[in-house]
């Protein structure tokens, strides 16, 4: 049985393997008949498929163990596996083998966004933000940041956010005028409803809450809350309520409202570029220098061309 990992495979690769499946979703072909999209995943990376004919989300359910083989083709500019068999593994539970993972252990997440926080000088915003976190701990050093598109994968949140952490702390360096305090605790607490919005780290899918309200409202509504049991100042919730309500930049982003403060408009900045490059790596993953990646269509349907320096 070939074992070449998910990440690893090009356009006219055969798969042959075991794998876990991430994501099944029903669709409805043009003439009528049903079929099932599945995203497979192993440790390394994932790969959309087709089940023909089907519909049956139970029989093809989220967190399953498969054997799967096909052809690896190109579809639209992205590679997509047209599959040949597909077989479930009864009995088979263990997902750990099959679950990708933040390059950095979860230990060392945590131990760095606390480090952040403790830093902090503002008492009652530090007391919120720890408070907040403490309140979500396990899930929010092991939920991924995204279904799909960035730091989708296990502890991809904490993540992103130590990543965040960092860019804030350079900017806060070059730009002094920023209050440290409230950008750190915006981007500690910008996508922490992520825990709410989705609903596991292994297989995330989006509640019902996450649906139909958002994690940018979601949070609003949990520093409220938490924030009225410490009675913490006004101001200051405020202020963290609108940087999180507009850290995607413009409504039709999906922001409540565009961002006002200085500390807002970074927020909104350095959650961006670190969406994006995250993205960037992994669309650069296994494209051979001197090539382009397949298009993403989170980054405006580009393909990007990885030089041979």
């Amino acid at each position: 049985m070939t074992t070449t990992k998910i990440g690893q495979l090009k356009v006219g690769d055969t798969l042959n393997q075991y794998v876990m499946i991430k994501q099944s979703y029903r669709g409805l072909a043009g003439n009528g008949k049903p079929y099932l999209t599945l995203i497979l995943c192993d440790e390394s990376g994932e790969i959309e498929t087709k089940v023909w004919d089907s519909a049956d989300t139970e029989k093809y359910a989220t967190k399953k163990i498969v054997h799967a083989s096909g052809e690896v083709m190109d579809y639209r500019g992205r590679t997509q596996l047209k599959l040949k068999q597909i077989s479930i593994i009864e009995g088979e539970t263990d997902i750990a083998p099959y679950v990708r993972s933040a390059p950095v252990p979860k230990s060392e997440l945590e131990t760095g966004i606390r480090g952040y926080i403790e830093a902090m000088e503002h008492v009652g915003m530090k007391q919120l933000v720890t408070a907040l976190v403490d309140r979500n701990e396990e899930a929010y050093f092991t939920y991924p940041a995204a279904v799909r598109h960035h730091h989708a994968v296990y502890s991809g949140l904490a993540f992103h956010v130590l990543s965040m952490l960092k860019l804030a702390d350079t900017m806060c360096d070059l730009y002094p005028q920023l209050n440290r305090d409230l950008l750190v605790s915006g981007v500690v607490l910008h996508d922490l409803a992520k825990v709410i919005e989705l609903s596991d780290a292994i297989t995330p899918e989006y509640t019902l809450e996450g649906k139909l309200l958002g994690h940018l409202s979601l949070m609003a509504s949990e520093i409220e809350v938490v924030a009225r049991e410490l009675g913490t100042d006004r101001e200051v919730v405020t202020l963290l309520q609108h940087l999180v309500l507009s850290h995607h930049g413009k409504p039709e982003w999906g922001s409540a409202n565009a961002p006002q403060l200085p500390e807002a408009e970074m927020l909104f900045f350095i959650d961006n570029i670190d969406a994006r490059m995250n993205m960037f790596d992994k669309a650069f993953e296994g494209v051979e220098p001197g090539t382009f990646t397949e298009r993403v269509m989170a980054l405006d349907n580009r393909a990007f061309y990885k030089p041979k320096l």
